[in-house]
């Protein structure tokens, strides 16, 4: 996975691109993070720093099959 455009190819996660603008700092943006990682089960996959101060950043999580129930034996 050297490209963003193969992070949508992976067939075992799912990515969620993330933009912050200039003004975020770097303990804001920490706590948007965790926020995601707590409530949502998403973890940090790639950060792009830009030279404006935004940033780009890749959020992933393992894909769930829905509808399956836990099997029991």
């Amino acid at each position: 996975m050297t490209t963003a455009e193969g992070l949508d190819t992976d067939p075992d996660w799912e990515y969620r691109p993330l933009r912050l603008p200039p003004g975020i700092t770097r303990i804001n943006a920490a706590t948007q993070l965790s926020i995601h990682a707590e409530y949502s089960g998403w973890e940090l996959s790639r950060v792009l720093l830009y030279s404006d101060g935004s940033r780009k950043i890749w959020l992933r999580r393992k894909r769930s099959t829905p509808g399956l129930p836990n099997v029991i034996t």
